[in-house]
């Protein structure tokens, strides 16, 4: 059964931000593009590095490691550059009353 948690406030991020959060046992980076939040595991698949402390490239709706570079999509959670190959995962934001929750499996 899904549960969903609340995180924070829309207003809490600009687009381009992105904020770690440590939710049940889950490391999210939370990232806000425009007016659309994505939420990624916060652990690039590559090695075990934060991509909460990457960059946003808004353009392409992608977070960047910052140890190695590697990009990924925040939609599908896919690589978009080495030396990641896998994927990470994404989950589902629900944006109501101004709150942006993750909806947890």
């Amino acid at each position: 059964m899904a549960e969903t948690v609340a995180l924070c406030k829309v207003g809490d991020l600009a687009s381009g931000q992105v904020r770690r959060f440590d939710v049940a046992g889950h490391r999210l980076a939370l990232v806000r593009v425009g007016d659309e939040f994505h939420i990624v595991d916060d652990e690039c698949s590559h090695e075990d590095f934060s991509l909460s402390e990457g960059e946003v490239l808004v353009e392409d709706c992608q977070i960047e490691c910052p140890k190695h570079g590697s990009t990924f999509d925040l939609v599908t959670g896919e690589p978009c550059s080495l030396p990641a190959t896998l994927p990470v995962a994404v989950y589902a934001a629900e944006v109501a009353d101004g709150t942006v929750s993750v909806v947890l499996p």
